[in-house]
């Protein structure tokens, strides 16, 4: 069955929670150790883009993103996430999302999409570098996982950028 990409709704939350978890529990998509609550991802998340993949009607992937500042001369530069859930992976429901996402930022005007990833996660970097990321530089042990396979550790994190040719031109 085909994904479809629409619109994330706080009673997808469940399902985005779930997935969230699972992305968690590899050690290799967040610093965080759990997910955040509704209220408070509805709150840190801007309202457009903010999709989520759907095969048969269950919700199998997610993506959302944060303002990286409130100043006005960034107000079209966001930092992203695109979480997929375990049963998915590697069936590209990820570049599905991403490319959406994508399309959806630039129609609202972002022209900065921006990430940080683990150097452990290739899957994620492989999927970016595909939809037209590039990687502008590393932070060498910039956090100290506090859970997990990497618990105690100091991480590196990779920041890659996309930038529009249509947005903020």
């Amino acid at each position: 069955m085909a994904i479809t990409i629409r619109p994330m709704r706080a009673d997808d939350w469940p399902a985005v929670e779930r997935i969230y978890q699972q992305g968690i529990d590899t050690g290799n998509a967040t610093f965080e150790s759990k997910p955040p609550t509704w209220a408070e991802f509805d709150h840190e998340k801007v309202d457009n883009p903010r999709l989520v993949a759907e095969r048969d009607g269950r919700v199998v992937g997610w993506a959302a993103a944060t303002r990286v500042s409130s100043r006005c001369v960034y107000e079209g530069v966001i930092e992203h996430s695109v979480y997929v859930g375990e049963d998915e992976r590697g069936h590209g429901t990820g570049r599905a999302l991403l490319d959406a996402f994508v399309t959806t930022a630039e129609s609202e005007g972002i022209w900065t999409v921006q990430s940080g990833i683990f150097p452990e996660n290739e899957s994620s970097l492989a999927l970016h570098a595909a939809a037209g990321f590039r990687t502008v530089g590393m932070r060498e042990r910039v956090g100290k996982m506090g859970y997990g396979p990497y618990a105690g550790q100091w991480r590196d994190v990779i920041i890659i950028e996309r930038r529009s040719t249509t947005a903020g031109g």
